[in-house]
């Protein structure tokens, strides 16, 4: 015989609160909904594995798992894959099993097909944190158990007040981990790797944070061009990031990754980008430092294809896209190729052309690529017509005598061992006894680094003795191959 006891109970707001969703559960039926409270209370109190953890701990332990996948064992644990046969019972199971957790949560899975499906939207209603959780939970499941002719990928979530919507659709397996990653793991990463080297990775904030993050990390290939004096392009971590040669970034995803390397570099204090403009706001006070630092953002640029001039300002460098010079000099490189008797005339009208440009502030950067680019192609045409298979430096002598006879110039060279003595004592191009062209000067002394580029690499090393100024012809650099 069961004897039904009936009292008075007052109840605050937080108990209320967690009572609801039984009631909603029982149609409204207050009774039910406390006698299903007080059996799972049975459940959970005679269940050896479950704990009891205070609110503020649960919250604390909900906020500090955000950005961490649950781990495949752990899911295992908590979903049979076999659910992944069934949408319906997927969603039945997840229902049951966070209200008898007590977590007031409801989830809603629609899809297009119950057993294979290949779209998928997950609905998630619920307390903020909590939803978070079990949004990751359940799309990891998915993405991890999908079948193999049809895996699933994260395409999108959405948050809103207390509901959360995961979009899934037929992807590769390895975007859909990489979804997983984007969405709900972003945090597995950099802990897995700081506890890899736990003391290296402290010590490295410490420096930063002592510094008021004014530390610049770079790599150390970028770090031995700065201490040789070159300038350093940063193209090796770019390509890194990038996994795929510089010349093969488009121009809108290297604007964004040198913007992601500069800033967390620290290089500069901030890179915006607008439309395919760069501008870049830094503290450094040593003109040099500046002039370098644009150099090497100007050479990685060209190393893509294309070509900026830049401007400075005390605290900020801006780069401008300059299509219309990329052209010209594809122009001259063409002529030349057909007419090398062309060289001194073709120059003469490029820096004619460079001359009528407005809002150019820094032509000898244009000058630099042409020069170049004009050096490389000459010499790879030598080499191409006679047949050279290995370049020394009395085969460089002889071709580039040759072209300082077009230049117009009058040239002496010393050969020695491992090294060239090169010295110029007349260059009408550049100086007529009574004119000088800094910039005709400039272009024709990077027509032979660009040529002693293309025959020996890197492994060239250029001493300048002496640089033709205004009132002399007198110019000199010694060569050394190792």
């Amino acid at each position: 015989m069961s004897m039904i006891v009936t009292r008075h109970i007052s109840l605050d707001n937080d108990c209320i609160r967690k009572i609801e969703p039984y009631v909603q559960k029982h149609n409204n039926n207050f009774s039910a909904a406390i006698r299903e409270i007080i059996e799972n209370t049975g459940k959970f109190s005679s269940n050896s594995d479950t704990s009891q953890i205070d609110n503020s701990l649960f919250r604390w332990m909900l906020t500090e798992t955000d950005g961490f996948l649950i781990p495949d064992s752990v899911l295992s644990e908590i979903v049979d894959k076999r659910l992944m046969n069934s949408m319906s019972e997927l969603e039945t199971f997840l229902n049951n099993r966070f209200e008898e957790l007590g977590w007031g949560i409801n989830i809603d899975i629609k899809y297009d097909s119950d057993s294979s499906p290949i779209d998928v939207l997950a609905e998630i209603k619920g307390a903020s944190q909590k939803t978070r959780l079990v949004a990751s939970l359940v799309s990891h499941f998915l993405v991890r158990n999908s079948s193999g002719d049809s895996p699933l990928e994260v395409k999108s979530v959405v948050n809103s007040s207390n509901c959360i919507r995961v979009e899934l659709s037929k992807s590769n397996r390895n975007d859909g981990q990489k979804s997983l990653v984007k969405f709900f793991g972003y945090m597995d990463e950099p802990v897995k790797t700081i506890h890899t080297r736990i003391d290296f990775w402290k010590k490295i904030l410490e420096r930063h944070q002592l510094s008021n993050y004014n530390m610049v990390t770079v790599h150390r290939n970028y770090f031995e061009d700065l201490l040789a004096s070159k300038t350093p392009m940063g193209e090796i971590t770019i390509e890194n990031m990038a996994r795929k040669p510089i010349t093969e970034i488009s121009l809108g995803e290297l604007l964004i990754l040198i913007k992601d390397v500069y800033e967390t570099s620290r290089v500069v204090d901030r890179v915006d980008i607008d439309k395919d403009t760069i501008i870049l706001y830094h503290n450094y006070r040593n003109q040099e430092a500046i002039e370098k630092l644009k150099k090497s953002l100007f050479s990685l640029l060209e190393t893509n294809g294309h070509l900026y001039d830049a401007k400075s300002t005390a605290n900020m460098l801006v780069l401008v896209h300059r299509p219309d010079i990329g052209l010209k000099i594809n122009e001259i490189i063409d002529n030349l190729r057909l007419n090398h008797s062309r060289l001194d005339q073709e120059l003469i009208l490029f820096i004619a052309f460079l001359k009528q440009l407005k809002n150019i502030p820094d032509i000898p950067l244009s000058l630099t690529s042409l020069g170049r680019r004009i050096g490389s192609s000459l010499m790879q045409e030598y080499e191409s017509e006679n047949g050279v298979h290995n370049w020394d430096l009395e085969t460089f002598r002889r071709v580039f005598g040759i072209i300082d006879s077009r230049l117009h110039r009058v040239s002496e060279w010393k050969l020695g061992d491992k090294s060239l003595l090169y010295t110029i004592r007349k260059c009408n191009l550049a100086s007529d006894g009574n004119s000088f062209d800094p910039y005709i000067c400039q272009t024709a002394r990077e027509v032979f680094k660009g040529a002693l580029a293309y025959a020996f690499g890197n492994r060239a090393e250029i001493e300048t003795k002496k640089l033709l100024t205004r009132g002399d012809n007198f110019c000199e650099v010694l060569i050394r191959i190792p």
